[in-house]
Parts: structure tokens; C-alpha cells; sequence
């Protein structure tokens, strides 16, 4: 794994952010439970076909948590426009973590669909153009809620960014990038259904502000670097060089790797046209692997996340920019455990468990930084657990019998 940053810039930020940064909040993982609410209708809008579409978002937050004017981060799916959802596994996850580690987040619906034609360039554009009007909706939902009904996820309506992943990243560049219609190719059709407003749209929501703190785009790509102008929003990208789905460098969109669609300048593109400019910042670089390696494995999505956490928290928290992967604590102290210990960590192929109780059993659950549980197992005094077959990354590993449950973090490298 690469690793890139450029020389961060000082920036003004108000003292009551950051002193919500003591602790670890925004770094770590703080809150042992988050908070959601489905299905908020943020907008409404026509799809290609004509019909109405009523847009809906989840909202994840901290629970119980105290703290108001909290830093929002909104999240679009992939799925080339043509499928995916708000509750995606590329999504779902770092919205839940992140609201762990103390921020609001939402992961957003957008329209989908395009006419299936023999030329998919302008199609493929209107599509990406709809998905910005959506988010750019998404943006200024929050903060007309704030300025007109109590502000009901309590965010602070100066620090929102946007993150996306493969088609949410072709959104959220665009969405960071492209100013004004002369920035958009010439041929999009501004009379085809749901592309009127200008570059704002019509998704809902309007007199209120779309601008963005910084951008995160993960395996998404940008029409046209030549749109990045100086001074414009950090960004924090992310990129396998083996994608074959979305160009890593500029080049050919391929549907199924068979139908051409139009040529992009994919995340190492964007990274030397950022560089070029001396726009704050990071790259990681996921060499040889493919489309979004952080989807479905641990090690990539520890990774991903804990430079995702790194780069809102220079801006949230004032702290140097840091694009190196970093442990993030999950809130669990380390303590001698009465139920059982465990051995070696960080552990490798094997896992040695000794239980307090050697008269009855104990249940083990192994679960993910999402709280999923990925392995299980009923042990009695002393055993030894096969886990070649798990993926490197962290880990909590969870026990529990009649007299109680008590948890541990581990690394499986």
C-alpha cells in the first residue's frame, strides 16, 4: 500500500469543535452503539423514464450522545448507476463506524437508470449529472433543517463533506469539482427528464447552500481533471491499480468490460492534478488490487477507514494531516478478563483461548469493526482456534456466559 499527502494548509475552525475532539472523538471509536433513523426523505425528483422519485436517506449518529453541532458526512453507493442501495456493504459499514467514532452520517439514495443505448457517453453523463443534483439536495437538506426545523441531527452546518464509492465517487468528484454548465460536456440534453436547475438541480431544498468541506471518493473518477481549479476542496481518494471497472489512470469506462462508454481521468489523475495545484490532499494507492478492495475485506476496509478518519479529523479536530494507516482504538480498555484470555495478539493462524471457567462453556463471537459477526464458537478450558480462514484486520472478540459478557480487541494479521 502507497501513501501520499501534500503539504497541509492552516485553517480557521471554531473552539467548540474542538473541544469535542478531546478523548479520541472523531478518531477513535468512542461510542460502543450508534443510532439510526431510516428513510428520511431529503428530496424528490424525475427519473430518466419520466416517472417521480421520492429521494430517501438513512441518518446514523452516536447514541447517547450529548454533543451538538457535530461534523455530517453524506455517503452515495456504487453500483454504475444502474443498481446498488443506501444500505450497500460499501457504505453501511464506515457510515456506522464513523457515527462510533462521533460524527453524524447518511448514506443517500440518488436516482438511478439511463436509456440502454448503442452510444452510452451522453446517457452515462445525465445519469452522473442526476446523481449530483441528488447529493447537492442531500447537502442542502441539512442545513435548511437546521435553519428551519431545530436542527434535528444536530450538525454543524459548516462542516459537511461527502464521500463516495465507485458510481458515489463519480458523484462526489463531480459533485466537489465541476463549478458551473460550462465545466459539463456539451452534449447533456438539459430538456431530458430531471436535468433542469442548472448545476444545482431540482431535487428539493432550494436557497440553501451545496458547498462541501472536503471530498472522500473511493474508486470513482472525474470527466475531466482540467475542471480542478486552484484552491478548490481537499480530497481524499482511493484506488486500485488493477481495477478493471473504474480506469485507475485516465482512460476508457468499459461496461462489463465489453461496451466503451467515455474516456475518465480516474483517482491517480486526480491525485497529480491535486498535486500540480497544492490541494490539501491523501492517495492510497491499493496496488494490484481491483474494484473497491475495502468492499468485503477486513484489512483494506481498516485501511480505508482509519485514513478516512485521519483526513476529516485534520480539518474537524485542527491536527496535522496524517494519511498513514493508524490503529483506531474502539473504546475498550485493556483489562485481565475473568471470563478468558486469549493468545497470541496480534495472532496469525492460530488462536489459543483459556477459559476461567473450566466446569461449563463459553461462547465466543468473533465480530467486525461493523459489529457483524463473522466466526463463532463454544469452547471449554483451554482451545485452540483455526483462523486461516479469516481476512487480516482488527477484530472484537466477544465472550460470554451465565455470569456475564466481556470483550476484547484483536488483530489478525
Amino acid at each position: 500500500m502507497k501513501h501520499f499527502y501534500s503539504i497541509c494548509v492552516s485553517l480557521c475552525f471554531s473552539c467548540s469543535v474542538f473541544a469535542q475532539c478531546a478523548d479520541g472523538r472523531y478518531r477513535d471509536m468512542i461510542f460502543p452503539e450508534y443510532s439510526s433513523t431510516e428513510n428520511v426523505e431529503y428530496g424528490s425528483n424525475t427519473l430518466f423514464s419520466g416517472a417521480e422519485q421520492s429521494l430517501m436517506m438513512d441518518v446514523y449518529e452516536p447514541a447517547n450522545d450529548s454533543e451538538t453541532n457535530r461534523p455530517l458526512v453524506i455517503f452515495a453507493h456504487g453500483g454504475f448507476f444502474i443498481a446498488g442501495d443506501k444500505d450497500g456493504t460499501e457504505v453501511k459499514p464506515a457510515c456506522i463506524d464513523l457515527a462510533k467514532m462521533g460524527y453524524v452520517t447518511a448514506s443517500i439514495n440518488y436516482r438511478l437508470g439511463f436509456p440502454i443505448q448503442l452510444d452510452l457517453e451522453q446517457p452515462m453523463a445525465e445519469a452522473v449529472l442526476r446523481g449530483v443534483h441528488d447529493m447537492k439536495a442531500a447537502v442542502r437538506w441539512f442545513r435548511k433543517d437546521a435553519a428551519e426545523n431545530g436542527n434535528t441531527y444536530r450538525i454543524d452546518p459548516n462542516e459537511i463533506y461527502i464521500a463516495g464509492v465507485s458510481a458515489g465517487g463519480f458523484i462526489t468528484l463531480q459533485h466537489a469539482y465541476i463549478d458551473n454548465l460550462s465545466e459539463l460536456p456539451s452534449y447533456i440534453d438539459f430538456d431530458n427528464p430531471g436535468l433542469g436547475g442548472g448545476i444545482e438541480g431540482e431535487s428539493g431544498n432550494e436557497g440553501y447552500s451545496s458547498d462541501i468541506k472536503a471530498v472522500i471518493s473511493i474508486a470513482g473518477a472525474l470527466s475531466d481533471t482540467t475542471h480542478v481549479d486552484m484552491g478548490e476542496v481537499p480530497a481524499c481518494i482511493f484506488h486500485g491499480t488493477g481495477d478493471t471497472v473504474v480506469p485507475f489512470d485516465s482512460d476508457m469506462l468499459i461496461i462489463a468490460n465489453t461496451f466503451p462508454v467515455t474516456e475518465v481521468d480516474g483517482s491517480n489523475s486526480v491525485d497529480q492534478k491535486l498535486t500540480e495545484l497544492g490541494i490539501t490532499h491523501c492517495f492510497e494507492i491499493y496496488e494490484g488490487q481491483g474494484h473497491v478492495p475495502s468492499d468485503g475485506n477486513n484489512a483494506y476496509y481498516d485501511t480505508t477507514l482509519s485514513i478516512i478518519s485521519n483526513f476529516l479529523s485534520h480539518f474537524v479536530c485542527d491536527i496535522e494531516l496524517d494519511c498513514e494507516y493508524r490503529e483506531i482504538n474502539v473504546g475498550m480498555e485493556e483489562e485481565t478478563f475473568e471470563l478468558f484470555s486469549v493468545y497470541p495478539n496480534p495472532a496469525e493462524n492460530f488462536l489459543t483461548i483459556v477459559c476461567a471457567n473450566n466446569f461449563s462453556s463459553t461462547q465466543i463471537e468473533l465480530l467486525d469493526l461493523s459489529g457483524r459477526v463473522v466466526a463463532g464458537k463454544v469452547v471449554f478450558g483451554r482451545t485452540e482456534w483455526d483462523i486461516r480462514n479469516l481476512s487480516a484486520g482488527h477484530y472484537i472478540l466477544k465472550a460470554f456466559d451465565e455470569t456475564g459478557v466481556q470483550i476484547r480487541y484483536l488483530v489478525i494479521e
